[in-house]
């Protein structure tokens, strides 16, 4: 496993699940379906593993991928899910996962053939869709591990497996978990009681990636682009002049576009899930994209430049009439990025993408050792939850 290999972002590994199932391959997938205390990964970080045992994305710091090419392998002759518990408590010394290699915790990982019952997942993703993959770990009465449906938030319909009968599965008491964990884009563990007995599903939240809009065509653009795609964002470049090669000079963008200052809001798809980094240098076409995007209700607005800068904006759009209230500029960050000191392109770019994660993350940036709470949020949808058999 290549450390490229290792370190792509999350889509690249949901990218990759949907290339190997149009290939018709025998891939095996890991994904992380619980965390007894601290890990590298959280549950649902994945990892994709070929034929070959070549793996694709990570499911720790390296501790366990060797590992998972073993047990992928007889999950692979077998055709059968697997459920392996890994002990990374570094305090016990009998075990031979608790020696050098502790993240002071117990990971729970699902190991299983990659089929078509994936497929659902993959088309919602790419599709801007969320969508919550609720996976049977454990169950007693009609299911099989590794049985899968779908619960997609904007019908608020659960999907079942194909002959499956409605009636075997908590239709209305998993709606709430994976309506939840769909839109938050995050993964728990959930056990039901049902008529049959016990039934431990994980779900799966798979939120469409957010997308970053970039306004600007100067070079400064560019590691922009780059960090904020290693970062999960769905990048757009907007150009206002059409003079340049908008994506030969980005490739790191998923899509470029070229339109006119005052037709931003016909051109482009704003909304409350958009994030956007204004950087044209140009006075003008700067003030008419903040006025498209704040109108629009976007989530994040930075604008590359001085305060005084805006200030002189702000007086100008009084002089057209044009007023903002104090909850209108709520998303507006100008400087744009967060104050690490850095003044080099990239050192600035990683600036900005980190003030953006943080937002979207709905975060306060201060140091990790002054953090009280865990590095990664917990996620407690309620373990279980009593739901008889409709």
């Amino acid at each position: 496993m290549t450390q490229n290999d290792w370190s792509v972002p999350e889509t690249e590994v949901v990218q990759q699940i949907r290339d190997r199932l149009d290939a018709e391959r025998t891939d095996v997938l890991a994904t992380i379906v619980d965390v007894e205390g601290n890990a590298y990964r959280r549950p649902g970080a994945k990892m994709l593993l070929d034929e070959g045992g070549t793996g694709v994305g990570s499911i720790t710091a390296g501790c366990l991928e060797d590992e998972l090419v073993t047990v992928g392998a007889e999950v692979r002759e077998t055709g059968r899910p697997e459920l392996v518990t890994y002990d990374l408590m570094e305090d016990d010394e009998d075990d031979v996962w608790g020696l050098g290699v502790g993240c002071n915790g117990v990971i729970e990982v699902l190991v299983e053939p990659l089929t078509e019952t994936y497929r659902p997942a993959v088309e919602s993703f790419f599709a801007g869709r969320d969508v919550g993959v609720v996976t049977v770990l454990d169950a007693d009465g009609p299911f099989d591990r590794g049985d899968r449906a779908y619960y997609h938030p904007e019908t608020g319909a659960l999907q079942l497996p194909t002959g499956a009968e409605a009636t075997e599965w908590p239709i209305d008491a998993l709606a709430g978990p994976a309506d939840e964990l769909a839109t938050r884009g995050k993964a728990d563990t959930v056990t039901f009681e049902t008529d049959a007995g016990e039934l431990t599903v994980f779900i799966d939240g798979l939120a469409a990636p957010s997308e970053l809009v970039v306004f600007g065509t100067g070079h400064d653009v560019g590691p922009v682009t780059e960090f904020a795609a290693k970062n999960d964002f769905r990048v757009t470049v907007v150009g206002f002049r059409g003079a340049v090669d908008l994506e030969d000079r980005f490739p790191a963008a998923d899509r470029a576009v070229t339109t006119s200052p005052a037709t931003i809001a016909d051109d482009l798809a704003l909304d409350d899930r958009t994030y956007a980094v204004v950087m044209t240098h140009n006075f003008v076409d700067d003030r008419l994209a903040i006025e498209a995007l704040l109108d629009a209700g976007v989530a994040y607005v930075g604008v590359m430049g001085p305060r005084e800068r805006f200030e002189e904006m702000l007086d100008a759009f009084a002089d057209d009439g044009r007023e903002f209230a104090e909850d209108e500029l709520s998303s507006l960050y100008t400087p744009v990025g967060l104050d690490l000191g850095g003044g080099s392109p990239y050192q600035i770019a990683h600036s900005i993408v980190a003030e953006v994660l943080a937002v979207s993350n709905g975060r306060t940036p201060r140091h990790l050792k002054s953090r009280e709470e865990p590095i990664h949020e917990r996620v407690d949808v309620g373990t279980d939850v009593d739901a008889p058999a409709q």
